[in-house]
């Protein structure tokens, strides 16, 4: 699904984008240029963050 319409960036390379380090939303613009141009897709970028940093920290182990 595209999360960033602007720039053609799916769901996929964001996520991909967060699993080889970016953790901001300004790293994933870099990386992805999502979020750079109109902003409407920040929300949504944000939740893929939320989201993947919360399975990181329960996949580490104690």
């Amino acid at each position: 699904m595209y999360v960033c319409v602007c720039k053609a960036v799916t769901d996929s390379q964001v996520a991909q984008a967060i699993d080889q380090g970016a953790c901001t939303r300004r790293q994933l613009m870099q990386c992805t240029g999502a979020g750079g141009v109109c902003g409407k897709c920040s929300q949504s970028i944000k939740s893929l963050l939320d989201e993947k940093a919360c399975r990181q920290h329960v996949m580490q182990p104690a």
